[in-house]
């Protein structure tokens, strides 16, 4: 008899959600005008959430390859709305730091960003809503403690 998986399991429940979330802040941000991939904008967010940060950093905190997130770097540098520095740690490694051009930009796209939230929340209690929002967040911390390199100053969190 063949495996059988619970179509509601929490794993597949999050990996759900997180992807139709995605798509729609992703059709929202490409039709919003503001001349950005929506890869550009989650790249931007990214670095604006993160502030002076390692680009291998930022791009293992996004789940995107090197050249990936290099090629959004290059657009968004492009723009004026982020730069890239070299790391005065390690001259190899370049900080990513967003630019006061960018701020126009980060607002356009948190108020997309709340817009959504609104939308999808309008089924939920605020209690429901705050119960989820601290159950992901109680999830995140464990994960972040199964990491191999965890208290070793990973950027798991």
């Amino acid at each position: 008899m063949p495996a059988r998986f619970d179509p509601d399991a929490i794993g597949f429940l999050i990996t759900d959600v997180a992807r139709l979330l995605r798509a729609e802040f992703d059709r929202r941000t490409a039709n919003s005008g503001l001349g950005l991939t929506p890869g550009d904008a989650r790249t931007l967010v990214n670095a604006a959430r993160a502030g002076g940060v390692r680009q291998t950093v930022l791009a293992e905190r996004m789940g995107v390859e090197a050249m990936t997130l290099s090629a959004y770097l290059d657009r968004l540098e492009a723009h004026g709305l982020v730069r890239r520095e070299p790391d005065p740690s390690d001259r190899r490694a370049k900080l990513v730091e967003v630019t006061e051009a960018a701020q126009p930009v980060l607002e356009e796209i948190s108020r997309i960003g709340a817009e959504l939230r609104t939308d999808i929340s309008v089924s939920l209690a605020p209690k429901q809503l705050e119960e989820i929002r601290d159950g992901l967040k109680t999830m995140r911390t464990t994960l972040a403690g199964m990491r191999p390199d965890f208290g070793k100053g990973s950027s798991s969190t």
